[in-house]
């Protein structure tokens, strides 16, 4: 009878833990991923997704050796599970910041700067143009299937990083961290259109206030900065679409391959 108790209790042990770093990663993951991790969607929703989801994954995660519940070994285990969800959702995330970054530049250089407002999915005052980018690249997000895509990313890392105390290495937080840089560069690409069109608009200016200097530059500069900044953002909508999806294939790329060399 002890045995027989001893061997239910290590298989009752060995599915808690099965399921237990599933979910630890899934947290992870929500805690900062897009759309999924907004500070808009209730707390109780996300827990709910996280439980249903660690039931349809945990079967799928491949076998781990029983690691002993009340060790340092499984607290390890337990943190590298909250890292590798988190880095998965912050490599995706760094693609919507620029967005973000690039409508903060082009505010700023067409005069809407101080036109602010709270981002719902952030909980943070952003100017209206970088949240114009953000609504912009989620529903783009959505129509591409982005985030199915990223589920399945999710999914494909219990496959080449199983649980376990062996996560993240040195190399993959190196890699996370050059890729925050790509947050500054894609965000400047983005909005290099509309900022050498808005260049242009006040060189011209400043050759028109040369030529006339009793015209009043302010009433004069600034109706038409805003404006040709609103038809630059018109005709750079196209080839926001392409940049953005470049981008969110080179993020989805690159948290496929977190785990290579661990």
């Amino acid at each position: 009878m002890n045995a027989l108790l001893n061997i239910d209790f290590m298989h009752l042990t060995a599915s808690m833990e099965a399921y237990g770093w599933v979910f630890l990663r899934l947290s992870g993951f929500l805690l900062i991923a897009p759309l999924f991790g907004a500070t808009l969607v209730p707390g109780r929703i996300k827990l709910v997704f996280a439980l249903v989801m660690t039931l349809i994954l945990a079967p799928l995660a491949p076998p781990m050796a029983l690691i002993e519940p009340l060790s340092a070994v499984a607290l390890l285990t337990a943190v590298q599970q909250l890292l590798i969800g988190i880095a998965i959702g912050f490599v995706v995330q760094i693609v919507f910041d620029a967005l973000l970054l690039a409508g903060q530049v082009i505010a700023n250089t067409m005069g809407l700067g101080f036109a602010t407002m709270v981002d719902p999915s952030r909980g943070a005052s952003t100017v209206v143009v970088g949240q114009f980018f953000l609504i912009f690249g989620m529903l783009l997000f959505l129509a591409v299937d982005g985030h199915l895509v990223l589920l399945g990313v999710l999914a494909d890392s219990f496959r080449w990083l199983p649980p376990g105390p062996e996560g993240l290495g040195a190399s993959s937080f190196a890699t996370i961290a050059a890729w925050g840089g790509k947050m500054f560069s894609a965000g400047v690409v983005i909005a290099l259109p509309a900022v050498v069109g808005l260049l242009l608009v006040n060189l011209a200016l400043g050759v028109v206030s040369r030529a006339a200097p009793q015209l009043n530059l302010f009433a004069v500069g600034f109706p038409a900065s805003m404006l040709l900044g609103f038809v630059m953002l018109m005709l750079s909508l196209p080839s926001l679409q392409g940049g953005f999806e470049r981008l969110l294939l080179e993020a989805f790329r690159l948290a496929q391959n977190l785990g290579v060399g661990h």
